[in-house]
């Protein structure tokens, strides 16, 4: 049986209701998170959860619960969704929304909010990726909600539908500068020169989980990034909290050697090993 965590109490999925004038279903209005489940524990959660606090705190909306208390909440949850369909490895998503409010965009000045942890079973391992540069929409690198994972994910929708349609299996998007910024789902890093780089925040880029680790390992840094670097790369590939993704070609176009590269392969390896 399927299990969740809403509001501060575990039921049954099936029993699980959301108000239908909550803000989140009407207007967007929040945020998420997904996190890897690996070995029963939920992977970086004290990260995720400053990021989401991070984001609410930008929204003004509140942050029910504390970090400690949510993350007794997630483990509460995989431990009761062991017991039935046995996520042991799998994928935690966190909503937060404002909450209920009347018609109009301004929000109510007494939120009450709604916080709901799911679990789903773990994808299967993504491989090597193609990509098009999305030619439907851009990232908004101005917004400050490039910087937190909103509710609305249209741009990668849309980004992600143009990639099925033109035979590809993931979207990078430029900034309305046409520089690079991320995908539709992760952020892009490319190995130039033997260096490994990333687009910065101020791009567009959204402060991704495993990005920030693997800028904090030291070797690796941010630079604005062109088509053309991206083309001319040695390397390249996309990450997001579950997982990496070797980039192989773009627009139809190699990248590198068009294999999956030394750099890549090791980080590959570090990932598999947490």
């Amino acid at each position: 049986m399927s299990v969740v965590w809403l509001n501060g109490r575990l039921l049954p999925a099936a029993e699980a209701r959301i108000d239908p004038a909550d803000r989140g279903f009407t207007l967007g209005d929040g945020l998420f998170e997904t996190l890897r489940v690996a070995g029963g524990a939920a992977r970086h959660l004290d990260r995720h959860l400053a990021r989401l606090a991070d984001g609410a705190a930008l929204l003004g909306l509140p942050f029910p619960h504390g970090a400690a208390a949510l993350a007794a909440a997630a483990e509460a949850l995989i431990a009761a969704q062991g017991q039935g369909d046995g996520f042991a490895d799998g994928v935690l998503r966190i909503t937060l929304t404002r909450g209920t409010g009347a018609r109009g965009v301004l929000p109510p000045p007494d939120a009450v909010p709604t916080l709901l942890m799911a679990l789903a079973p773990a994808p299967p391992p993504a491989g090597p990726v193609e990509a098009v540069i999305a030619r439907t929409t851009r990232r908004n690198e101005h917004s400050p909600l490039s910087r937190v994972k909103s509710l609305n994910y249209l741009d990668s929708i849309l980004a992600r539908q143009e990639a099925a349609t033109r035979g590809a299996g993931e979207a990078l998007l430029l900034n309305s500068a046409g520089r690079l910024a991320e995908s539709s789902v992760a952020n892009l890093f490319i190995v130039r020169d033997g260096r490994l780089l990333t687009p910065p925040v101020a791009e567009g880029a959204l402060p991704g989980i495993r990005r920030a680790l693997i800028l904090e390992r030291g070797d690796a840094g941010e630079a604005p990034l062109s088509v053309a670097d991206l083309l001319g790369a040695e390397e390249a590939f996309l990450t997001n909290s579950l997982g990496l993704r070797p980039l192989l070609r773009v627009d139809g176009r190699a990248i590198g050697a068009g294999t999956v590269g030394a750099v890549t392969a090791a980080l590959l390896t570090d990932i598999e090993a947490e």
